[in-house]
Order: C-alpha cells, then sequence, then structure tokens
C-alpha cells in the first residue's frame, strides 16, 4: 500500500491504491494550514478498515493551491484566504450568520482547480465508476462546493468532517437536485472552537433535506476526526462498493 506523489490536473496530490485495479474513486481534502498530505494516513487506515473491499478504492488527497508560508506556516496550505480578524470578530460576538451567506473569495477558483482535478484521475475509471468526495474543515467546504457546482455529474457519497455552511444561496439553489442520489456523511465535535456547532448544525439541515441518505455524527470533541466518524465513512464506503457491484 505506497503512497505516491503526483500532479493530477492543476493541483499536486497523494494517491494510495487499494488494489492493482481499483473501480472506485475517493477523493479526500485537507483543511487550512494543514499539508497536502495530512490525511494521507487515515485514507490508509480506511483501507486497513475496510477489508477485503479496500482492493475497489484509489485514495487521492490533493494539496491545496495557496501556500501560507508568508503567513508563518512553512508547509502549510489553503484553499482560499481567510480573513483571521473577521473570523475573529464573529467569535466574540457570536454572530455566524454572516459566516453562512458569505461566498468566500477564491472560492471559484478552488472549486475549478480541484474539479479539474478530480474529472484528470477520473479519466483512468470507467464512466460509471463511482466517485465519493469529501474533506476536513475548509477541505470539506471546497469537496461540497465541487460536488454541488464543479462536477458534471454528483458523486455517489460525500463526506463532511467539521465542515460548515457557506454560499449559502448558491448552495440551496442546487442541493436537493444535485444531492437526491448522494449518501452522505457529516461529522462535528461539541466542543469546535474553530468553526462552531451552530454552523454545522445549518450545514446538517441542507444534507438532511437534500441527500438520499444523511448521517450526522456529534460527538464530544474539538476540531478533529474522531474515530467513530472513520467507522461511519468506513460503512459509508463499503455501501457504494455494494451498490457498485
Amino acid at each position: 500500500m505506497s503512497a505516491l506523489e503526483q500532479k493530477i490536473g492543476p493541483l499536486q496530490c497523494v494517491v494510495i491504491d487499494g488494489g492493482e485495479a481499483p473501480t472506485i474513486l475517493v477523493v479526500l481534502c485537507h483543511g487550512f494550514g494543514a499539508p497536502g498530505d495530512d490525511l494521507v494516513p487515515l485514507g490508509q487506515y480506511l483501507l486497513e478498515m475496510l477489508g477485503d473491499d479496500a482492493e475497489k478504492f484509489r485514495f487521492v488527497f490533493p494539496t491545496a493551491p495557496i501556500s501560507l508560508a508568508d503567513q508563518g506556516m512553512p508547509g502549510g496550505r489553503a484553499w482560499w484566504p481567510l480573513n483571521m480578524q473577521r473570523l475573529m470578530e464573529l467569535f466574540q460576538t457570536n454572530d455566524f450568520s454572516e459566516l453562512r451567506r458569505q461566498e468566500p473569495p477564491g472560492i471559484d477558483e478552488a472549486r475549478q482547480m480541484l474539479t479539474e482535478t478530480i474529472e484528470a484521475v477520473a479519466g483512468d475509471f470507467d464512466k460509471d465508476a463511482p466517485l465519493v468526495i469529501g474533506g476536513f474543515s475548509q477541505g470539506a467546504m471546497v469537496s461540497l462546493d465541487v460536488a454541488l457546482r464543479g462536477l458534471k455529474d454528483p458523486p455517489a457519497g460525500l463526506i463532511q468532517w467539521s465542515g460548515t455552511l457557506i454560499c449559502e444561496a448558491q448552495w440551496k439553489a442546487v442541493a436537493a437536485d444535485r444531492l437526491k442520489s448522494v449518501d452522505a456523511l457529516q461529522s462535528h465535535g461539541h466542543s469546535d472552537f474553530v468553526l462552531p456547532m451552530i454552523g454545522a448544525q445549518w450545514l446538517s439541515e441542507l444534507l438532511d433535506e437534500s441527500s438520499a441518505n444523511f448521517e450526522f455524527i456529534q460527538f464530544d470533541g474539538p476540531h478533529t476526526i474522531p474515530m467513530e466518524s472513520l467507522q461511519a465513512t468506513a460503512e459509508l464506503l463499503r455501501r457504494v462498493a455494494a451498490n457498485a457491484s
């Protein structure tokens, strides 16, 4: 189970195949400030959890396009810039309604690049091969934006680890149609002080109303991915594999 680094489309990626001829593509996007390979160990762990089904999967971990080295985070990457001062002001007022309405500057470019990368790697698969897309934090947001407004066809599965609702008007306009056949999973910690639970609850309402199947795991913990979320992710991947066979 070796990890191969390569450029796919416009983005540098790490690729892990569970077998010699995978038939299902999983794309997982890291969060703000993390290096591009941040989620690779989770992919390796998920393949172990999948057992005999692991050989069906290819995991791709794209590196976000923006370097944060000039902000004191060597190796850190971002899908789009964040206005940290404004985020701190929102925390002080405990009013995050502005965040749900915002279409962040740079998200269009991030969506386009991630879509191009997914389309490039999907070229190695049959045209009907299932795609599961997701990520953590800002990576969850960009993955959902790509699922709703980027890809030609919706994914089979959607994973939202510690994400939040943004682009509310734009997402709600298309979610019912784009997610009607999607198996969606969301997880979020009650002690998350990076992206508070209220934003996750707003996101869960959108996903619950729109998705074919939706599970929301709320856990006692901070901005992280707990074991129960990984177990639920493995179950989602098994369902996708079963539906594809």
